[in-house]
């Protein structure tokens, strides 16, 4: 999705939600799929996900580490990202989960090539509720297109983009398969699975994701 807009906002001044992509991902194994899991400390309900802090009891980044260098040690271009998991996962300690998540995510997107600008929406002072605050944010920077993903079909309100001028649209996760360890192909797993098995030629199946424009 990010190729594909000219800037890219972190939705992080929102309540936090548990159990979603912002704590967790997988990875392909020998012995199947494995969850690799953020743990975070406990917070009080209506907690914004931009004050989330990591919980230091285990030392999961050192776990996940080990666990994707057992997974893709074997993968055609791990010596060449090896450099890359150390500096996510070895070089620093994290303790604020957005920090954690904003910075993979800049940093994958800095290999790929992508040079889509990135806000953070704490630092818009939006207010409203889901498509409400999503609309204040577009006409904050000026947007006249939205692009979103799909899971957010339940809450958005179609014609309120309409009235607001704003084109809508949904992403199509139907990315092209490639060559993956251990079998069957597995569209969810995270990104590190694409680069350490294509290399350089991540971005061309990054790039062929489509989207449905809201008539």
């Amino acid at each position: 999705m990010i190729n594909q807009v000219d800037t890219f906002v972190f939705f992080e001044d929102v309540d936090f939600t548990k159990r979603d992509w912002r704590t967790r991902n997988q990875i392909k194994t020998a012995n199947g799929l494995l969850w690799l899991i953020v743990p975070v400390k406990k917070s009080p309900r209506g907690t914004k996900i931009f004050e989330i802090n990591i919980s230091q009891i285990e030392d999961w980044q050192e776990n996940h580490y080990q666990n994707i260098v057992n997974a893709y040690k074997k993968s055609p271009y791990f010596h060449d990202y090896v450099s890359l998991l150390e500096k996510i996962y070895l070089k620093q300690k994290w303790v604020n989960l957005s920090e954690f998540n904003i910075y993979v995510t800049k940093l994958i997107c800095e290999i790929l090539g992508i040079k889509t600008k990135f806000i953070n929406s704490k630092d818009l002072l939006t207010s409203g509720n889901k498509d409400d605050k999503l609309i204040e944010i577009c006409k904050n920077v000026g947007a006249d297109f939205y692009l979103s993903g799909p899971a957010a079909k339940d809450y958005i309100n179609n014609q309120k983009f309409v009235d607001a001028k704003i084109q809508l649209a949904y992403i199509n996760y139907n990315y092209p398969m490639y060559k993956q360890l251990y079998g069957e192909f597995n569209h969810y797993v995270t990104v590190l699975d694409l680069l350490l098995n294509c290399g350089e030629g991540s971005v061309n199946y990054i790039k062929n994701g489509n989207f449905e424009l809201v008539k």
